[in-house]
């Protein structure tokens, strides 16, 4: 049996300790479509207490500090609903260090362990991040009107924001969510074109 691992505490890593055994990731954003991890299922699930929003300045991979774009996290408030993961025992220790790396440069996000809800299978605790209210980047709620402008403006190194936002809709469409408040930004964006 694999022992759980316990998360350091610095800027970036608060302590808490990861379950044994497999662990599971809950993606809202570009892991539903990018996770960049091996993982042996991957499965629809709700997570409670939190919304998907575009609430975080992205300074490097969706925009620039000169031009930034934005991208999701999870805010406080609602439910959500992503995909699950889960990730063999095996490849815990690369597959957390991989999604620290990509996930926490700047500590605009929280780890955390939640209570995640996959569709037809029990509750899981899964690693999920959540927006720091505290950090710079934290954009808070803005008019879809006003996320839209960013977002068509906004390039980074893995590309247009404008993309990000695509794919994102397309999950979630694959996942019953073809009319929610992402699919108005993204009705708003192509009407500025």
């Amino acid at each position: 049996m694999t022992p759980p691992i316990i998360l350091r505490a610095s800027p970036y890593r608060p302590s808490f300790e990861l379950p044994a055994g497999d662990l599971w990731v809950f993606g809202y954003g570009s892991l539903m479509w990018d996770p960049g991890f091996p993982h042996r299922a991957a499965m629809a699930a709700t997570l409670f207490g939190y919304h998907r929003a575009f609430c975080i300045w992205s300074h490097h991979y969706r925009g620039t500090r000169e031009r930034p774009g934005l991208v999701l996290g999870l805010d406080a408030g609602g439910a959500c609903r992503g995909r699950v993961f889960r990730v063999d025992a095996s490849d815990r220790e690369a597959v957390i260090k991989y999604l620290f790396d990509r996930e926490m440069i700047s500590g605009v996000y929280r780890p955390k362990l939640h209570r995640v809800l996959p569709d037809d299978a029990a509750p899981v605790q899964a690693l999920t991040f959540v927006a720091n209210r505290r950090h710079e980047q934290y954009a808070g709620k803005m008019p879809e009107r006003e996320v839209a402008r960013h977002i068509a403006a906004a390039h980074g190194v893995r590309g247009p924001n404008r993309d990000y936002l695509a794919n994102t809709c397309c999950h979630l469409d694959e996942l019953g969510l073809a009319d929610g408040p992402l699919h108005r930004v993204l009705k708003l964006l192509e009407e500025m074109r």
